[in-house]
């Protein structure tokens, strides 16, 4: 296990890697819960941050929101820098009864 960093060490470096949504520090001083808005982007994380090892803990699944929709989730578990973390992101599958097309739609008709 690598030296562990510094609370702020690692959030100005996790900054400087990806864009998380949220991170939080869990009261045992030893995990962060970490959230991206894609899976995309936190597979993106995992790679530019070298922990997309075979090793990586890590799963999607998929599931359906409490108002129907589809999405996607992924969780990962990775050591870093010392630290246990806790990284999700989730993709919606479906846009849902107003997808993008109809929000343009409604926002050129308001505009006009």
């Amino acid at each position: 296990m690598t030296e562990r960093k510094s609370r702020r060490a690692v959030f100005a470096e996790l900054l400087l890697l990806a864009n998380p949504t949220s991170m939080r520090v869990f009261s045992d001083g030893k995990h962060l819960s970490i959230d991206f808005d894609s899976i995309a982007d936190l597979k993106s994380w995992l790679f530019l941050a070298g922990l997309n090892s075979d090793d990586l803990l890590s799963g999607e699944h998929s599931h359906t929101d409490d108002d129907g929709r589809p999405y996607r989730r992924m969780n990962a578990y990775p050591t870093w820098h010392g630290w246990e973390i806790y990284a999700s992101a989730r993709d919606y599958t479906d846009p849902g009864p107003l997808g993008t097309d109809t929000v343009d739609k409604l926002a050129a008709v308001a505009g006009a």
